[in-house]
């Protein structure tokens, strides 16, 4: 059965709408990856200066797993209405572009790590497409977690050269 026969025509529940478009980013036209990863460098941007540089890794590994986790819940409920990997849904590239933030301390790592993500998500080298190919709601979360922990180890080597 294809993906189109299975797609449920009525509207999908609005609370993993919301969650799974990231907040309604993933309804940008251009690059809603894009939106989603650049909403969650903005959410960093506004954490770093209030939490610092002890505090807003800690709330951001909360966040990644807490995402994580209703993001394959959001995920699953929207797939029904908008097929298996929907490209509305952005609570994965959230998530991912959250994992080089973690080691982020100013807004050029910052930066960097947003452009290192979008860069492994698109390209999808080293296991990442693999990840991607499979079915199920972890299944899209997954390419980006492998994504995200990729930019991380390159800002990571960036940083320790520079």
């Amino acid at each position: 059965m294809t993906t189109f026969a299975r797609m449920n025509t009525t509207k999908p529940p609005i609370l993993p709408v919301i969650i799974g478009t990231g907040f309604g980013v993933g309804f940008w036209p251009w690059g809603p990856g894009t939106a989603g990863a650049v909403l969650a460098t903005m959410i960093w941007a506004a954490l770093f200066p209030a939490l610092g540089l002890y505090y807003t890794p800690l709330l951001l590994a909360f966040l990644i797993v807490l995402f994580t986790w209703l993001g394959t819940w959001a995920t699953s409920r929207l797939m029904p209405y908008w097929g298996d990997d929907p490209k509305r849904v952005v609570v994965d590239e959230m998530v991912g572009v959250w994992i080089p933030l973690l080691i982020a301390t100013n807004w050029w790592s910052a930066l960097l790590a947003l452009l290192l993500f979008r860069f492994f998500d698109i390209v999808k080298p080293l296991g990442i497409r693999s990840l991607d190919r499979r079915q199920g709601a972890f299944w899209v979360m997954a390419d980006d977690l492998l994504a995200g922990v990729y930019s991380a180890v390159v800002l990571y080597l960036i940083i320790i050269i520079i």
